[in-house]
């Protein structure tokens, strides 16, 4: 497996001493909801999901707290709007896009080893069309989805100063 260092972050201990259940109180989700659960609009939620985790990555990077990442969610707005329609057009799909930052309640749900409690969360949404389709979700901040999973074959294992004390805190340590 290679290990990569994606975000050094200079920022205070996140997550130290928090219980689980309060994960909710730290982080902001993203989804992305497909138009409907054709195969091609959710080949095409995914194709945007690239486009808008890639940007939203650089975006991200120097952010201390839920706090900043709030703050630069609601100033890129606009632009994730225009990313995700400029995919959708370049697939040749005709429907719109729309992007909303809002406190949003949602069942206990588990992403790459985690549990994430049910209860209200901030959240960045990527309604597709009418977004009514099944809908790719994950955590936005700390950046801990916005990376590929595969290259060439071999699984690539990300590092980063918040995963790590996430690790500890689901592990009971």
């Amino acid at each position: 497996m290679i290990a990569i260092s994606l975000f050094i972050l200079s920022a205070c201990d996140l997550f130290e001493d928090k219980d689980a259940s309060k994960i909710r109180d730290e982080v902001v989700r993203i989804h992305i909801r497909a138009n409907s659960n054709s195969g091609g609009d959710q080949t095409v939620k995914l194709k945007v999901r690239d486009e808008i985790t890639e940007y939203l990555t650089l975006k991200l990077e120097g952010c201390a707290d839920k706090s900043d990442a709030l703050k630069i969610l609601s100033a890129e707005q606009s632009n994730l709007t225009k990313i995700a329609e400029s995919v959708l057009k370049g697939y040749g799909y005709d429907y719109k896009a729309s992007v909303l930052l809002k406190t949003e309640y949602f069942e206990e749900r588990g992403y790459d080893g985690y549990t994430f409690p049910a209860g209200e969360y901030d959240a960045l949404i990527i309604n597709l069309g009418s977004g009514e389709g099944d809908n790719w979700w994950c955590v936005a901040f700390p950046p801990l989805c916005f990376v590929p999973t595969v290259n060439d074959g071999e699984k690539i294992v990300y590092k980063s100063w918040v995963k790590e004390i996430l690790d500890r805190i689901f592990r009971g340590e």
